[in-house]
């Protein structure tokens, strides 16, 4: 079984931080100039929450708040439940699915570690998928 730890095996463990200060603006130029959809929010090193573009639209935009003026800390998901690298791929699916969410804080020691999305968990099941189709076509093709 897969577990967290093994997709960090093909992800740069690179974490992307503002502090809750931050405006949601210079947060979102942050995300657009790496091509990614979220920032953690930290503060002295201590993971505080995530600010996700779906955060932006929901919380920003749809309640015509400033882009400028609010800071990322009145829009953060600062209850996201967090996984460490023994947890399973599939508990992490499962977590997200039931929270209908797209991120999942990744903890070592109670020390934050990374993150993982909705789009790592598909790739790496994905290649995980392909390898063992791969194997199978071997164990055929050396059996005949």
């Amino acid at each position: 079984m897969k577990k967290v730890a093994d997709i960090f095996l093909h992800k740069e463990r690179k974490i992307t931080a503002v502090t809750p200060s931050t405006s949601v603006l210079e947060a979102l130029q942050i995300m657009s100039i790496q091509n990614i959809g979220s920032v953690m929010v930290m503060d002295n090193q201590e993971y505080l929450g995530i600010m996700t573009e779906r955060d932006y639209s929901r919380k920003v935009i749809l309640k015509g708040k400033s882009s400028t003026d609010t800071p990322v800390s009145e829009i953060m998901t600062n209850d996201l439940p967090a996984v460490n690298l023994q947890d399973s791929m599939e508990h992490c699916m499962q977590l997200m699915a039931d929270k209908n969410i797209r991120y999942l804080p990744v903890f070592e020691n109670d020390k934050i570690f990374g993150i993982v999305s909705i789009h790592d968990l598909i790739r790496e099941t994905i290649q995980h998928q392909q390898e063992t189709i791969s194997q199978l076509k071997d164990y055929l093709h050396a059996s005949m």
